[in-house]
């Protein structure tokens, strides 16, 4: 699967965040069955947060994963299709019920420094002879050089394929080659893909560096649907490259034909999000928006200057005691108008 390059659409998996995880088995049907006919080789659905997660309270899907498997087994005819999975949400039999389904690929989801707690589910998959992706969320938390290292130990376990993963929607393209760089220099063969949030509107010139850069795998969904901002949006990304010279055999028109008839619809969000733009100025993951607000609200204290100021000290996850104490913090210097010394505090400077 990682011998050429190619778009993994993901509308209907993180595409399912923004209308909480409510893609039916019709709909399910529907966008697969355009998606392939449209040119699409690589095409994930189900949950947002992947197998197990309605049954672990993550939120409860329209459908069970097995009616997603079910849908998409029975509609797709070539195109390799799969799920995601977060270790310690999914279970290693969820793994089993896929590949009774015939699941071809699975995307093994981890914080880049708890790379280890994917191994069992690696090599789970492995054993189904699936196509497994290594996932390493939030990659931007550690240096190019660590990435590689844990890169590297994602492959021994059995990993095809390691994903450089802009969560935030933070990162930029020179950021996304010097982590290519980095595993190059220590393997020449291992298989990339990339995924990118847009809350930066950088998500477009990501992508396509990851293409310039050889990427195998880039990660696109129509209309940007997706988490937070969104994701890199399939049919500019598709322009973007035929503009290049880059043709995959995907005809953009019939791309935007299925995007305006089946997502456009289903977006209410007008404007920019000012917490999603601050969250990718801060390399924040927008899963902890809610523990944001709540302390926010608590102390009335600015979201975007919590966000910015629980960054400075974490930015992989968003702990109730840090987040309740930078809110305290905030809530006692009174910043009100004057951005300007928390903006330097997030660049290196030191609280008082």
């Amino acid at each position: 699967m990682q011998k050429k390059q190619r778009i993994l659409e993901c509308t209907l998996r993180d595409g399912s965040y923004v209308i909480g995880f409510q893609f039916t088995e019709e709909q399910t049907r529907l966008i697969v069955k355009a998606l392939e006919t449209t040119g699409f080789d690589m095409i994930e659905v189900g949950h947002g947060m992947g197998l197990g997660a309605s049954e672990k309270g993550k939120g409860k899907a329209a459908e069970t994963d097995e009616v997603y498997l079910k849908a998409t087994a029975e509609t797709i005819k070539n195109a390799d299709w799969g799920m995601f999975c977060i270790p310690g949400i999914a279970e290693l039999h969820h793994i089993d019920m896929a590949a009774e389904y015939g699941m071809k690929f699975i995307r093994i989801g981890t914080n880049t420094t708890s790379y280890q707690e994917s191994q069992k589910f690696v090599e789970r998959a492995k054993k189904h002879d699936m196509f497994v992706c290594s996932n390493f969320m939030k990659s931007y938390v550690v240096p190019p050089t660590e990435f590689a290292k844990y890169a590297l130990e994602a492959r021994k376990y059995g990993a095809d394929l390691v994903y450089i993963v802009d969560s935030a929607g933070g990162m930029f393209p020179e950021d996304i080659e010097k982590y290519v760089m980095a595993i190059r220099e220590k393997s020449d063969n291992l298989a990339l893909g990339f995924h990118g949030h847009n809350n930066l509107g950088l998500a477009v010139v990501n992508a396509l560096k990851a293409f310039d850069l050889g990427i195998e795998i880039v990660d696109t969904s129509l209309q940007g649907f997706g988490r937070s901002s969104g994701n890199t949006p399939t049919e500019q990304l598709i322009c973007t490259l035929m503009r290049k010279g880059v043709d995959l055999g995907i005809d953009p028109i019939l791309v935007m034909d299925v995007a305006e008839q089946f997502i456009r619809p289903l977006i209410e969000a007008k404007g920019l999000s000012s917490l999603d733009t601050v969250a990718g100025l801060a390399l924040f993951h927008s899963s902890y928006m809610p523990i944001i607000k709540r302390y926010a609200t608590e102390y009335r204290v600015d979201p975007r200057r919590l966000i910015i100021a629980v960054c400075q000290k974490n930015q992989t996850d968003a702990p109730d005691d840090l987040v309740k104490q930078q809110a305290k913090y905030l809530a006692e210097v009174g910043i009100k108008g004057n951005w300007k010394p928390l903006y330097a505090n997030y660049y290196g400077g030191e609280q008082e």
